[in-house]
């Protein structure tokens, strides 16, 4: 469509419309009408209707809306073939990540089962896959870890005094610690989906997250030193563990085991030259090359001949049970002991699971539930414990294979789950001699996409100095305070940064555009005109307890109104508008008797002519500065312009010459310059001569400020722009009395422009009018404001009838 057609002037008339006004023409509901009672709540929750339980059913179940409907021919075969490349990535990264959790290698693959399964039936994404991820081993490694260290499972050896690690029950405890984590991080997960917290991920800001999973993935990097080299170095919890473990790797590494470090260099090389050619092949393959399971069972392959761990003394995954685990109930003694780090795994699941979920679901266009997520991953955490998983959420690289590949549905996981199904049932023995360094390298080498995520550092600078900032602060206190702690810093930190933005919001005073209804900052736009005698103030934030206060102080500053000082001065005015009163009150009395007593004495000298106090001051509203006189429509025009006008000698007569009398506009007369009026003497009334200089120079000395007019400012109305507050709390409304208290007393009306209708009620609520303030004060927009303000105490106007507006196919909106 042509944009001269779309756009284009029309007159458009209507009426002026206040609060009061508008909720008379658009019969606004009451409160009542729009928020139902307790009563009728409660009657509502608890009614039982059909259509409400197929409702109820189908949102926690969501498996029973798209299963039924669930086409073989359609979406079978794409599901089936994603999910057996799912499936084959689940194996190794299950048994890597195992290491990463500081569990047996085999509860990686339980995790990447149990789950998943149980995900099919209350998750509400298509594309992700559950399971075992970096971020989320490696917090429950460093929770095993620091409850079942090392050293309080030493056994002395009788036959040489030494001390050696009981490996099963160190396993067996750390299996329990993380089962119990992981079922109470469910928990928390399954309440708070339940009371509709979903959208406490929303915290989680995206440069957080990411900033989050680097550190993590250099947490991860330090972590697998220890089997890259051979060493083992003390593992060390709390702030700076990172820190220690690193300073431990670089003192043991003149202790490196040869053979390990050589077969961690060619899997190394093998796998990250196999990925780089599946990066280059890949446009040309239907399906990506399994090169991590490659690795593995050429790893496996290699080792089981070459006999690895009897020759070389490489460590190697050991003993893998054939078959499922009974599920058992976890040590709920150990809740007390986890239970902050159960809040963040499940926070930190969360947000992965809830960004990655909604990314493919904006993609393929279809909707997810947020606290539906959060049940559903929830009670995949709780079940899976029961089966001795750890924490799990979605993966990134597993989930682009699973749509990449043409993954339709969930059904897709459930095909992948089957994988590691039959792996458990009858090929885990198979990799009891993979050395536990080729799962090193894996978790390695996967971790590159996340060492990507430094470049966010140089995309930041150029969009957002902020994020940039809490990307660092989240990366550095994750690095230095471990992943647990790191993440609460993280988090009151972003908080922090949204607070002090809405504690120091843009203030801004608006102008109208000529020709329009719109109205823009005055300072960032040349053609916006100030409306004479009116400032209309805005603030870029909601107005708060934590903003009040500067908001009445920007307010102040930019109307330039001293209110305090202002309104001593008009105190001081008029007490001395009070003397003078009373001094020409005792003229005039004077003045009487001698007119009474000369009455019959002769007749005044012709050409003279007698002023009253009255009539001087109007012959002075068209004198300007050194007695030039200018015509009564000029000399109005510039009161106008001016706004606020004083005019005030600046000198008494001198035997020299005449006073000098100037115009002071928006400001207090300079005290020097009334200090000496404030002194004048009780005079008679002045017979003037026309050719007499001296004469009129002595009588306009003896005109007080009172008599030339009521003084004012130059502002006479306030409009403040509400359009960005969408709440208002009681401090906030406290500082809107004070706001019309204040300006009333120097005789400046105040009203409010764009308030919704929450914060309509929200004033109504906190009594915030009155007899004084009433919705008579309130306007829907600021253009109804300021036509109001004109016509009320303004001579000015605005162009009301011809204004720029959109239209669409020609037809006036």
């Amino acid at each position: 469509m042509d944009s001269t057609r779309r756009l284009g002037k029309y007159r458009v008339e209507r009426e002026v419309l206040d609060e009061q006004r508008l909720e008379e023409v658009t019969q606004r509901k009451t409160h009542s009408d729009t928020h139902p009672s307790l009563t009728e709540t409660l009657k509502d929750s608890l009614r039982c209707t059909a259509p409400k339980l197929k409702r109820s059913v189908l949102s926690c179940l969501p498996v029973l809306y798209w299963l039924p409907k669930y086409s073989i021919w359609d979406y079978g075969m794409p599901d089936l073939i994603s999910g057996i490349s799912v499936g084959i990535m689940h194996l190794p990264q299950g048994l890597a990540y195992a290491l990463l959790a500081s569990v047996p290698p085999v509860f990686g693959l339980y995790t990447s089962l149990y789950p998943a399964l149980i995900y099919f039936f209350f998750g509400t994404s298509r594309h992700i896959s559950i399971g075992t991820f970096t971020v989320l081993s490696i917090m429950v490694g460093g929770v095993t870890e620091r409850l079942a260290p090392d050293t309080d499972f030493l056994i002395t050896n009788g036959t040489n005094n030494t001390a050696e690690v009981d490996i099963t029950a160190r396993d067996l405890y750390r299996v329990q610690v993380a089962a119990a984590t992981t079922v109470l991080g469910g928990l928390i997960q399954v309440v708070l989906g339940l009371v509709k917290f979903g959208f406490v991920g929303t915290y989680l800001s995206e440069p957080m997250v990411r900033a989050y999973t680097t550190a993590a993935a250099a947490h991860a990097v330090v972590a697998q030193l220890k089997h890259i080299f051979g060493v083992s170095p003390g593992r060390s919890s709390g702030a700076f563990s990172l820190v220690y473990t690193l300073r431990d790797v670089c003192l043991l590494l003149p202790h490196t085991h040869l053979p390990t470090l050589c077969v961690s260099a060619v899997s190394m090389v093998f796998l990250i030259s196999a990925k780089e050619l599946n990066s280059f092949l890949s446009p040309r393959l239907p399906v990506p090359i399994p090169m991590e399971l490659i690795t593995i069972v050429a790893g496996t392959l290699i080792s089981t001949y070459t006999y690895l761990n009897r020759n070389f003394t490489i460590s190697v995954v050991g003993e893998i049970p054939n078959g499922l685990s009974y599920p058992s109930v976890p040590d709920t003694s150990i809740f007390k002991k986890v239970i902050g780090d159960a809040f963040a795994l499940a926070m930190v699941g969360y947000a992965i699971s809830i960004s990655l979920g909604k990314t493919f679901a904006l993609k393929h266009g279809y909707n997810v539930d947020s606290n539906q997520e959060l049940v559903a991953l929830g009670l995949s955490n709780a079940v899976g414990g029961f089966f001795q998983c750890f924490s799990v959420c979605s993966s990134m690289s597993r989930s682009l294979i699973q749509e990449t590949t043409g993954g339709k549905t969930q059904m897709a996981g459930v095909a992948s789950a089957l994988i590691v199904l039959v792996t458990i049932l009858k090929l885990g023995p198979l990799f009891q001699e993979l050395p536990t360094a080729v799962l090193a390298v894996i978790v390695l080498v996967n971790l590159k996409g996340m060492f990507k995520q430094y470049s966010d550092i140089v995309t930041l600078w150029k969009r957002s100095k902020i994020d940039l900032v809490v990307w660092l602060v989240t990366w550095v206190s994750t690095m230095l305070l471990n992943l647990d702690l790191g993440l609460a810093a993280s988090i009151i930190f972003a908080l922090m940064t949204v607070i002090f933005r809405t504690q120091m919001p843009t203030y801004s005073v608006l102008g109208n555009v000529p020709g329009t209804e719109l109205y823009v900052d005055m300072e960032t736009h040349r053609e916006a005109r100030e409306i004479p005698g009116v400032t209309i103030f805005r603030s870029s934030a909601t107005v708060y307890f934590a903003n009040a206060d500067l908001y009445l102080e920007a307010l102040k500053e930019k109307s330039g109104l001293d209110i305090s000082k202002m309104i001593i001065y008009k105190k001081r005015q008029e007490a001395k508008q009070r003397r003078r009163e009373k001094r020409a009150e005792r003229r005039e009395k004077r003045q009487a008797k001698k007119e009474r007593r000369a009455l019959g004495a002769s007749e005044p000298p012709s050409g003279a002519q007698v002023f009253s106090v009255e009539e001087e001051a109007t012959r002075w509203r068209d004198t300007c500065v050194d007695g030039i006189v200018t015509d009564e429509g000029e000399q109005g025009r510039a009161e106008r312009e001016n706004g606020t006008v004083f005019v005030v000698p600046v000198s008494p007569q001198t035997p020299d010459g005449p006073c000098r009398w100037e115009y002071l506009k928006g400001g207090e007369p300079d005290s020097t310059s009334l200090g000496w009026m404030s002194e004048l003497q009780d005079g008679d009334t002045t017979t003037l001569g026309s050719s007499s200089e001296d004469t009129l120079s002595r009588d306009l000395e003896r005109v007080s400020l009172g008599s030339l007019g009521k003084w004012t400012w130059d502002i006479h109305s306030i409009i403040i722009d509400l359009s960005t507050a969408n709440f208002i709390d009681t401090v906030a409304i406290k500082t809107m009395k004070n706001i019309f208290q204040d300006f009333s007393k120097i005789d400046v009306d105040v009203y409010l422009a764009g308030c919704q209708s929450c914060v309509v009620e929200q004033l109504e609520l906190g009594d915030f009018f009155s007899e004084s303030v009433t919705k008579r004060h309130l306007f829907a927009s600021v253009h109804d404001a300021a036509l109001y303000c004109l016509d009320h105490r303004g001579a000015a106007s605005l162009p009301r009838h011809e204004t720029s507006v959109d239209t669409y196919d020609g037809t006036k909106l």
